[in-house]
């Protein structure tokens, strides 16, 4: 069953290398911006930052590695275990593919767009009605 709906990978300064949104309704490079704010706002009050939040009927989950931030979110009805699995195998995934580029990486946008194609089957997909 696939948990995760929206998906952002970014680096600690708030630029967004990769999204891949359910519903599009979050302006990429706005969203990193806040999360990266959120997140150093929160590493100012406990040591290690956020790891999850909830809006509404939506889990927001982070994962922390090589100074990357991996957010995703889900429904609230999925375990919160199985969702930091899902987004931990896509935050190794990532790096295992990409750590040669990342130390190269000069900003351009769309640069990890290909990711999608690794990830596809841990994504639910909208319905369509």
């Amino acid at each position: 069953m696939k948990v995760l709906q929206d998906i952002w990978i970014l680096e600690k300064a708030g630029i967004v290398l990769f999204h891949r949104e359910f519903d599009k309704s979050y302006a990429p490079q706005l969203f990193g911006a806040m999360m990266s704010a959120l997140n150093t706002f929160a590493e100012q009050l406990s040591d290690g930052g956020l790891s999850n939040f909830e809006l509404q009927n939506k889990r927001f989950t982070i994962i922390k590695k090589q100074d990357l931030l991996f957010v995703a979110n889900s429904s609230k009805i999925f375990k919160e275990k199985k969702v930091n699995k899902e987004l931990k195998k896509i935050s190794e995934k990532f790096l295992k593919l990409y750590s040669e580029d990342l130390k190269k990486y000069k900003g351009q946008l769309g640069h990890f767009n290909e990711f999608l194609k690794y990830i596809e089957d841990a994504l639910e997909e909208k319905t369509k009605v």
